[in-house]
């Protein structure tokens, strides 16, 4: 492309016949607006701006002086040219060179020194003339190279209107009202922005990459007092005219797109500047992580003195399209006046190499009308700030079209804004998509790139304004507090704030909301934080005064079936939290801790305790009323009164094992007169059954949780269940206090625990026995369930399998009217059924007692009933009504489990089981002969194993009942 050294040309400078003034000053001189006063004075003139956001404020601004026939607005994506335009606003890259205006202006000159844009700023400086006026307005630090290239220029120098003062670093939460706080990057806007909504109400938020349209809507939020703060990028240093008082960097460096550096104190001061508009004073500092600035720079920006720019940036404008490589060779052009270096490569040559570098584009692009084509889309904007390889990629379609049919294709151009055209999403896809429509915007500027350009104009400035108020609305949700705001400004201008209080609790303040009241607790609403809080909640405060007071009164006149406890202590009244239980003197009598606001009063924190603590104390009343009775019985002594004092301690449920000697050494009277209130002598517990129930159960373990002191309280089991799966990580006796036993890997209910020990004492423990189906039907388990079960209570489980016995096939019944004759059976028709005595032995002895004598009487030849079959009537009924035999299957088998005692046989070892919770064991019988009758009483292991008589187990059980009554009777 290049072939050899950029050649020098001398920067042509056109003669000075023509008046040109530099009007330098510092920031807030009026520069701006003495030269909007001097374009007004001629019939026409031109203005360019540095900022497509500053054009069209100053568009605005002569709008209203003189009406929108005869003012014109041209920037990158934004053309609007009445017939009649006689003042023509621009950017300073799109001004109109060749319109012939009476006055010409340029606003912040000293950009020529910009690394970026300043190549623009220099061609205007040495170019851009007014017929009868031209004026620069920029910095004092480019006089002098503005002097160097233009001898005959004359100077004016206008002094700043307003001081300004360094007054050093300050927190962001104590930012002064009126305060513009500077970031360098969107992440640290969007961070500030978002700590000041939380600590101030919000902000309003100015990016240089906002459409016109999101900027004003986001100034106006500032500029009328919906906010206090505003927080933007040097974007605002560019002459935007606001309200400021005070300036405050967030950071004292920047990303300039190719390397982080430090800004210089000429930079800073051009930011700075924007505090203290006309003759109001200003001020400026540093906040967040910016460390205080020097005392020079300090010294700089307030009195105004920078340092000289030596250079400025310059590029050829006389270019050459005789071809693709001329024209980059003109670009690279290196200028031959001292004031001026070359500008780096920018974005519009980078974008012509990358396409030149396309194969195709070389027979495509060879005449100088094709070159300038080429160059024309190559000076599309990246607003998009994509990489340089997608960029020319999007710039090589667009030449594509342009090439090929002179317009860009109607169908895909609104393919590609209607992939745009969508208001959903957050902030970074809103701001995304403003950058794309950018692009879109500024190529249908182009009356010779589509065929209609006031339709496409008019179609992307729709879409524009749609996402830009999306943006401003997605902008103003994340970034500004209105309730907060609004306080705020009624706090400024000291108005009494009065609070109201509504049917659903909540509270507003000014008409907003600022919280809740629960209970009597009143609930600030989180957002409203800050310097504000302690204001909003005295407002408050002062208007809940008498609602405390009639809340009181209600809730100790409420029924007792408003309030409740929760299984972790708390006491609720309705849906509102209102105390909660703590540690009391004894675990029956918790005390109350109530949930009262400090504004409320002492009066009435007590009158609410005192309700409290008189419906906890009914409560346990009325769920424990055994337990109650229990503890006060007087007539309790000795022995008796040491076991009630233990059972009231364990409010109702202990386990036997804890208190096994005194309950041995219990009396038959003393036994009585505990049964009396409700006491049973399990084998494994002694408890109180009216205390099992699910309400008092869930309250015990509430109280006992709360009395040993448990962080967490455990839940209640479930109603209803028989059995539970046991879980790990409980505390040591919670199944005790809860009604149930731990075995294995389930815990049982006690009550139902001490009937399926009844039913085990039946059987042969020590020859082994298997689970009845009484017994799986009180457990509701199955039967490897009910192994586990058993083998948590001491029981071994042996598993075995046997053969399953089919039912017996009936004979099919023959009809009402068959006739059959009576007749002996025959010995086929006897083993096609056969009798209850060829079951197995477990089914047998399973068997009801009624179904023996059948049995036993099968064996004799009883006269056949009517329709009978008989060896007769065999031969005569038609064969298909005798059911046939079943076809032989596979045998099927079925588990068994026989249970065993597994504990120790020494009288110690049997005491500590039954203590433990084990089951009672009989004593060893001696083996008795079998009886005569053949083999079934032998086959017969309940017969064998038969029970002892009553009054052997009364004597071996001491907790029966009738035990004293039996023992009477034998003596009698």
């Amino acid at each position: 492309m290049r072939d050899a050294e950029p050649k020098r040309a001398r920067a042509p400078i056109r003669p000075s016949d023509r008046p040109v003034t530099a009007v330098l000053g510092p920031t807030n001189t009026g520069k701006t607006h003495f030269a909007i006063e001097r374009m007004l004075a001629h019939r026409s003139g031109i203005i360019g701006l540095p900022l497509r956001l500053l054009a069209r404020e100053v568009f605005d601004r002569i709008v209203a002086l003189r009406g929108p026939s005869v003012v014109a607005l041209i920037t990158g994506e934004e053309r609007i040219v009445p017939p009649r335009a006689a003042y023509w606003v621009c950017t300073v890259e799109a001004m109109p060179l060749d319109i012939g205006a009476e006055f010409l202006a340029v606003d912040e000159i000293q950009l020529c020194a910009d690394a970026d844009r300043g190549h623009v700023f220099t061609d205007r400086l040495l170019h851009a003339r007014g017929q009868s006026e031209t004026l620069f307005l920029g910095a004092e630090a480019v006089r002098g190279r503005i002097a160097a290239l233009l001898p005959q220029v004359r100077f004016r120098t206008r002094p700043r209107l307003s001081t300004l003062s360094y007054t050093g670093a300050k927190k962001i939460s104590r930012m002064p009202e009126r305060s513009a706080i500077v970031g360098f990057s969107v992440d640290q806007v969007y961070a500030i922005a978002e700590l000041l909504r939380r600590q101030k109400g919000g902000a309003a938020v100015v990016l240089g990459a906002l459409s016109p349209r999101t900027r004003n809507a986001q100034v106006a939020l500032y500029q009328n007092g919906d906010v206090d703060h505003l927080v933007a990028t040097d974007a605002i240093g560019m002459g935007l005219n606001l309200d400021i008082r005070h300036v405050a960097f967030s950071g004292l460096s920047k990303f300039d797109g190719r390397r982080h550096r430090a800004l210089a104190p000429n930079e800073l001061a051009q930011i700075a500047g924007r505090a203290g508009r006309h003759t109001n004073d200003g001020t400026f500092g540093v906040t967040g992580e910016a460390h205080p600035l020097e005392p020079e720079a300090v010294a700089a920006i307030e009195g105004h003195r920078f340092a000289p720019i030596k250079k400025l940036e310059w590029r050829s404008s006389d270019l050459s399209f005789g071809s693709v490589e001329a024209l980059i060779a003109s670009l690279e052009q290196i200028p031959d006046a001292p004031d001026l270096v070359r500008a780096r490569e920018a974005d519009d040559l980078a974008a012509l190499r990358l396409l030149w570098s396309r194969p195709d584009l070389a027979d495509r692009v060879s005449t100088p009308r094709e070159v300038r084509l080429l160059w024309d889309v190559c000076q599309v904007p990246d607003f998009r700030k994509v990489s340089p390889t997608e960029h020319a990629a999007l710039l090589g379609r667009l030449h594509d079209f342009l090439h090929a049919g002179g317009t860009l294709s109607d169908d895909w151009l609104a393919a590609q804004i209607k992939r745009i055209d969508r208001t959903d999403g957050d902030i970074d896809t809103l701001s995304q998509r403003v950058a794309h429509i950018r692009t879109w915007t500024y190529v249908a500027q182009r009356s010779d790139w589509v065929a209609d350009r006031e339709h496409w104009r008019e179609a992307t400035r729709a879409v524009e304004d749609r996402l830009s108020d999306a943006l401003h609305a997605a902008l103003t949700r994340a970034f500004v507090d209105r309730r907060t705001s609004v306080l705020m400004r009624r706090l400024k201008q000291k108005e009494t704030l009065v609070a109201e209080l509504n049917d659903k609790g909540e509270v507003r303040v000014a008409d907003q909301y600022v919280g809740r009241l629960e209970g009597f607790r009143f609930r600030r609403d989180p957002a409203a934080e800050g310097d504000e809080a302690r204001t909003l909640r005295t407002a408050a405060m002062a208007a809940l005064g008498p609602e405390f007071r009639l809340r009181a009164d209600r809730l100790y006149n409420a029924a007792d079936k408003e309030i409740d406890v929760t299984e972790q202590g708390g006491l609720v009244w309705g849906t509102d939290a209102v105390g909660k239980l703590v540690k009391g003197a004894d675990a029956l009598a918790p005390r109350i801790e109530v949930f009262v606001d400090d504004e409320a009063g002492a009066e009435v924190a007590a009158r609410v305790e005192r309700r409290l603590q008189h419906w906890m104390d009914r409560k346990i009343a009325a769920q424990f009323e055994p337990l109650v009775a229990l503890r006060d019985d007087a007539t309790l002594s000795g022995l008796a009164r040491g076991v009630a004092f233990r059972l009231v301690e364990a409010m109702g449920v202990l386990p036997r094992v804890e208190i096994a000697e005194d309950v041995k050494a219990l009396d038959q009277e003393a036994r009585g007169t505990l049964r009396k209130h409700g006491v049973r002598f399990g084998q494994y517990t002694l408890f109180m059954a009216a205390l099992l129930k699910p309400a008092p159960t869930r309250l015990r373990i509430l109280l006992a949780s709360l009395w040993n002191g448990f962080e967490e309280f455990p839940p209640a089991p479930p109603p209803g269940m028989v059995t539970v799966p046991v879980a790990a990580g409980l505390q040591a006796g919670h199944y005790a206090l809860a009604g149930y036993h731990a075995a294995g890997t389930r815990a049982i209910r006690i009550d139902m625990l001490e009937r399926l020990a009844d039913l085990v004492r039946q059987q042969n423990t020590r020859g082994g026995f298997e689970a009845t189906p009484d017994m799986l039907s009180i457990t509701g388990l199955t039967l490897e369930q009910f192994a586990d079960l058993m083998g948590g209570l001491g029981y071994k489980a042996a598993r075995s399998e046997r053969p399953k016995v089919r039912p017996p096939v009936q004979p099919a019944t023959p009809e009402p009217n068959a006739q059959a004759e009576a007749a002996e059976p025959t010995a086929e028709a006897s083993v096609a059924e056969p009798g209850p005595t060829e079951a197995p032995e477990a089914e047998a002895a399973a068997a009801p007692p009624a179904e023996a004598p059948q049995a036993e009487a099968s064996d004799a030849a009883p006269a056949p009933e009517a329709g009978e079959v008989t060896e007769t009537t065999a031969a005569l009924e038609p064969a298909e009504e005798v059911t046939p035999a079943p076809e032989p299957t596979e045998e099927e088998v079925e588990v068994v489990f026989t249970f065993t005692w597994a504990g120790r046989s020494d009288g110690a070892g049997q005491r500590r089981r039954r203590a433990g919770g084990e089951g009672r064991q009989k004593p060893p019988r001696a083996k008795r002969k079998a009886p005569k009758g053949g083999p079934k009483a032998e086959r017969d292991p309940v017969k064998a194993s038969a029970r002892p008589p009553r009054k052997q187990e009364t004597a071996v059980d001491p907790d029966n009942p009738f035990a004293a009554l039996l023992a009477l009777k034998d003596k009698v």
